[in-house]
């Protein structure tokens, strides 16, 4: 009998143990949220900030707004596509060269960093044919 209690004891204790370790992955996770929006916020005081680009919920080849604006300095690009069809997005200066692009994503998120100075850029999805469909937007920064 007591090699019984000596074993139930010991699952016990493991159990409690797991619970215990879980407890503290959840407040890491809000911990690091916490940072985020502390970080973002500090960002966009000191100049720059962070961009939302968001992909046609229905998958059309379009972007929800064609027309974005920033504040010049370190930025960070984030784009959200939720719909089944791949997008991504690049940023372009207006003499053509790329200064940010994100990952081709479906049903996700992903974000690029560029050091964006005053004028305007055009964003746009890469994937061929997307842009020629109008995928694309003007992105003018202050």
């Amino acid at each position: 009998m007591t090699k019984k209690l000596l074993i139930a004891l010991a699952a016990l204790s493991l159990a409690a143990f797991a619970l215990a370790a879980c407890g503290d992955d959840e407040s890491t996770t809000s911990d690091t949220a916490a940072e985020t929006s502390t970080s973002e916020d500090t960002g966009s005081a000191g100049g720059g900030g962070s961009v939302a680009v968001e992909a046609d919920p229905g998958g059309d080849l379009a972007f929800t707004e064609t027309e974005l604006s920033a504040d010049a300095g370190p930025n960070t690009i984030d784009f959200d596509n939720p719909s089944t069809t791949p997008h991504n997005v690049y940023v372009e200066s207006e003499s053509g060269d790329v200064v940010a692009e994100t990952e081709t994503v479906t049903e996700s998120t992903t974000s690029a960093s560029a050091e964006l100075e005053p004028g305007t850029y055009t964003y746009y999805c890469d994937i061929p044919g997307h842009r020629e469909a109008g995928m694309e937007g003007t992105l003018t920064v202050k």
